[in-house]
């Protein structure tokens, strides 16, 4: 009987996990349903939790955790340095007011007092908030760019151009996927 009441309820939690880890609910949450095998037949099954608010120090969670934070698309641009298809994110038209702030720590990182259409397919901004952007030099592919990554977890962004309109001309092309929006 017990099982019967896992299995019924197992569809609930995975709708709930999709409709948080795509950004739709509010809250600081993250839930993941997680299935392990203990053994042939007998399959166990549990609920992981992971607060982003309770966390303190980002820089030294373990691949596992950012796994249970992010989805596997958020995974690959903030922790493994992917880029999204460009016109695919979902911030890229995006006019609404608000601040961006990073998918795996929240950290404030863009105003959209500074987004502009660049063209590009992603979205771009001509400046950052405060020192919450940390900027590297990065040399892969045989090209010589400026990485951009959020300062408090170290996830990877996009890269930023001097391309783009004063007072900067600076076009911070960001990845949607690395990026939660808040509506002020």
């Amino acid at each position: 009987m017990k099982n019967i009441a896992i299995l019924i309820c197992i569809p609930f939690f995975i709708q709930c996990s999709q409709t948080i880890a795509s950004g739709s609910s509010d809250k600081k949450e993250v839930v993941t349903n997680s299935i392990s095998k203990a053994g042939k037949n007998n399959e166990s099954h549990h609920l992981t939790l992971v607060q982003k608010d309770s966390i303190k120090d980002f820089t030294n969670l373990s691949e596992a955790t950012w796994r249970k934070i992010l989805t596997e698309e958020e995974f690959q641009i903030l922790r493994k340095k992917g880029t999204e298809r460009a016109f695919t994110g979902k911030f890229n038209d995006n006019k609404k007011e608000g601040i961006y702030v990073c998918k795996g720590c929240d950290t404030k990182l863009f105003s959209s007092n500074t987004k502009f259409d660049s063209g590009t397919g992603w979205p771009s901004f001509y400046d950052k908030i405060e020192s919450n952007v940390e900027e590297k030099q990065d040399n892969s592919y045989g090209m010589q760019r400026i990485e951009v990554v959020c300062n408090t977890c170290k996830g990877h962004l996009g890269h930023v151009f001097n391309d783009g309109p004063k007072p900067t001309e600076l076009r911070y092309c960001i990845n949607s996927l690395s990026l939660d929006f808040k509506e002020q």
